[in-house]
């Protein structure tokens, strides 16, 4: 039976709706004041750039106990321009800092993949730490169905 045109388009149109659906970053930083001593500490006080760092985090996780998460930041990874450190912040775990990691030129690409555990719906900030000293984030929506991290111990 051959598939007509309106159902055609349907089927487009909710698959790039799908797609749209599983990767949402939010475009501006979001306000997360309970994180900001935290953000503080990492950036000595300088502000945080949006731009060059990317997430890519499923919007909707039924498991916060393994949430695939990749991060890239566009760098030249060179002695002149390169990214010393990443840091994941998330707003609702208990300990707060996730992960960072280090980095230097020697790496070829600023590209991290990895799984974190999350505790609810909540916002995730990276933060790249830059060899010029400047200071790059992105954050992302997540919401987790199963929560994960339910003390701190």
């Amino acid at each position: 039976m051959p598939m007509n045109r309106s159902r055609r388009r349907f089927l487009v149109v909710t698959a790039a709706g799908a797609l749209i659906a599983h990767v949402r970053i939010c475009s501006a930083l979001p306000a997360l004041e309970g994180l900001q001593p935290l953000v503080d500490q990492i950036t000595g006080g300088a502000a945080l750039r949006e731009g060059r760092v990317a997430l890519d985090i499923p919007h909707l996780s039924d498991n916060g106990h393994s949430v695939p998460l990749k991060i890239s930041v566009t760098s030249q990874m060179n002695e002149r321009d390169y990214v010393r450190t990443i840091h994941v912040l998330s707003e609702k775990n208990p300990r707060p800092l996730v992960a960072v990691f280090h980095l230097n030129p020697q790496c070829g690409r600023a590209e991290i993949s990895t799984r974190v555990r999350l505790n609810g719906a909540q916002n995730l900030l990276v933060i790249a730490a830059m060899s010029d000293g400047s200071y790059w984030a992105s954050s992302a929506e997540v919401i987790v169905t199963e929560t994960a991290c339910l003390d701190a111990t």
